[in-house]
């Protein structure tokens, strides 16, 4: 053998004896994957049951409540659309003059509109104008405060 000793080619077959033999007891300890889902919304245990049947409820009551309202929709006839747009342009008038008493060019500095169950009273202070809103069937009083713009 040229340049070669014993020992060289003793070390270099036992360098290569050892690789094969860590390459096959690696796959000796390999095993099959089996994968585990972890997220309930993938089923595959009877654990999951109540994390989708909670989700299939959402979406039913979800569903139940949109058809409902296409119902109503479908429901109302012509008359009852027309009375309910015309008691809104009412209402949206008498708003509109409200307004107008608080905040228009002859502005009153207090006052009192009554119509139906509902009583509309405002004071302007000067730094805001405080609204009481006051429904005469229930008693219930809601207050607004809108501030002022002064130039």
């Amino acid at each position: 053998m040229r340049g070669y000793s014993l020992r060289h080619l003793v070390a270099g077959v036992a360098v290569a004896g050892g690789v094969v033999l860590s390459i096959s007891a690696s796959s000796a300890l390999a095993s099959e994957l089996v994968y585990t889902p972890t997220s309930p919304s993938f089923g595959g245990s009877p654990l999951n049951s109540s994390h989708l049947f909670g989700l299939a409820n959402a979406q039913n009551e979800y569903k139940a409540k949109a058809d409902a309202a296409a119902a109503r929709q479908t429901a109302t006839s012509m008359s009852d659309r027309f009375i309910q747009m015309l008691q809104t342009r009412l209402y949206s008038s008498l708003a509109s003059q409200v307004s107008e008493a608080i905040f228009g060019e002859n502005a009153q500095d207090q006052g009192r509109i009554k119509f139906d169950d509902q009583e509309v009273s405002w004071v302007n202070t000067g730094t805001e104008v405080r609204l009481l809103v006051t429904d005469q069937k229930t008693g219930q009083i809601s207050e607004i405060i809108i501030p002022t713009i002064t130039q």
